[in-house]
């Protein structure tokens, strides 16, 4: 079993991260940690070489529990919910974890909601965490 968390080092995905070391435990899974980012050039070197040390530690902190995992920083000019739909897609996940943050209606009308995309276009059951 693949499993993906969709990852971003705020409380909602550390919860998706802990829910996900419960489920590859259960199942024998193989967990798989990524990070979706738009990418540019206006976008500063420094928030990709982040991005890509807070997957490392997700990645530490599965494997001093023996899980399987690997960490995928995503940057492919698409919005995160489309680009973790995708790799879904690609990679044949079994499940994937997202963290769901609470947001107004307003909030969500105009700028959108990764996990509603995620929810509603994954090829594969999602678990939502808040």
């Amino acid at each position: 079993m693949k499993i993906m968390v969709a990852y971003d080092k705020s409380n909602v995905s550390k919860e998706a991260l802990e829910v996900s070391k419960k489920h590859a435990k259960v199942f024998g899974a193989q967990v798989c940690v990524i990070t979706s980012m738009l990418g540019g050039r206006e976008v500063p070197r420094e928030e990709f070489a982040n991005a890509e040390r807070e997957l490392e530690h997700a990645g530490v902190l599965l494997k001093a529990e023996n899980i399987p995992c690997e960490t995928h920083l995503l940057v492919r000019g698409l919005s995160p919910g489309e680009d973790i739909v995708q790799f879904a897609k690609e990679k044949a996940m079994d499940e994937i974890i997202i963290g769901v943050r609470k947001r107004s209606k307003v909030s969500k009308m105009l700028l959108g909601s990764t996990a509603q995309y995620v929810i509603i276009n994954a090829p594969c059951p999602v678990v939502a965490v808040k």
